[in-house]
């Protein structure tokens, strides 16, 4: 499994409701990505970024799925270039759902 981080920085004057209302609109398109295991949205005001955390079976499915046209979207949207960082991610725990991930099970 595949921890990614990716940020952007958010234009000036774009509000919390703003960036929140934007990622709203995304949910049913990451929903339906079966190489998708997590994602978490991120917003911070004092740095004005935005962004996730996403937890991915592998590192190509990642990659795949933040590709060009990802990277437009998100220029397009919030006017920045995103930035990606990888992690491998042995385990998950999830106790919202009393879950535990583990890549030798």
């Amino acid at each position: 499994m595949i921890t990614e981080i990716v940020l952007f920085h958010l234009p000036d004057g774009m509000s919390r409701e703003d960036a929140i209302a934007k990622y709203r609109l995304s949910v049913p398109g990451w929903r339906a990505n079966r190489d998708l295991i997590r994602k978490t949205f991120l917003f911070d005001e004092a740095s004005r970024r935005g962004g996730a955390v996403y937890n991915w079976k592998s590192i190509e499915a990642a990659k795949f799925g933040h590709g060009p046209e990802f990277q437009k979207r998100i220029q397009a949207t919030f006017g920045s270039q995103p930035e990606f960082q990888y992690f491998e991610t042995p385990i998950i725990i999830d106790n919202t759902t009393n879950q535990v991930i583990d890549e030798a099970a």
